[in-house]
This record gives C-alpha cells, structure tokens and sequence, in this order.
C-alpha cells in the first residue's frame, strides 16, 4: 500500500480520441496488407479465369474439374459438348472447366 489512491487515479487518468486512433491504426494497416497481397491478386485471377472460360469455342482444348482433357465440339451457355476421344463425346456443365490449354504449347499426352 504505498501508492496512495490519488496518485493511482491521476496515471491512467487521460482517455482521448488520439489514443483511440493508435490503437485502431494496427488493424487497418494489417487489413490494409491483407488487401494488397491476398484479396485483390486473388479477385483478378478469377476474373482472368471467368473471362478464359467465357470465351471458350468450337475446337479448343479444354481441363474439366475432374482432370479430363478433350476438344470442344459444341459450346452452349450452360453446357459444352467436349470430344475427349475420336467418337467419345461427353457433356460439361460450362462452369466446371478448370482451364483452356494452347494447343501449340501442349506437349502430346504419349510424349
């Protein structure tokens, strides 16, 4: 007991708005980071992808979400019809393809 309660109220006596932005100024600047290396490179990709898989046509190769790699042989708004071996046609919902592959930087599959 050798503090005496007058001295104990006069430390922490002081509240203030500025104190108030030290202690939220952290948070923003954590947000801030987080915004500039992890949202923002992640919502363009997917709307490089949306728009990759948007233009997709008649004779591209195409990955479906399950890994099957084939041609397009019709293209509708929902569904693609995609050719995965001569005579083999299966149907694709449009919004499960995962990627659309140059076929000049394609290495053949029995290389």
């Amino acid at each position: 007991m050798l503090i005496t309660p007058a001295f104990a109220q006069a430390a922490g006596g002081q509240a203030s708005g500025a104190s108030m932005l030290v202690q939220m100024l952290p948070l923003v600047l954590i947000f801030v980071i987080f915004w500039f290396l992890l949202i923002r490179p992640q919502q363009k990709r997917m709307k490089d992808h949306k728009a990759k898989i948007d233009a997709v046509k008649k004779g591209d190769q195409i990955v479906t979400g399950g890994g099957l790699v084939g041609k397009v042989v019709r293209v509708d708004d929902v569904y693609v019809d995609v050719e995965l071996a001569p005579g083999m046609k299966v149907k694709a919902v449009r919004g499960t393809l995962s990627d659309v592959v140059d076929p000049m930087t394609a290495k053949p599959a029995n290389d």
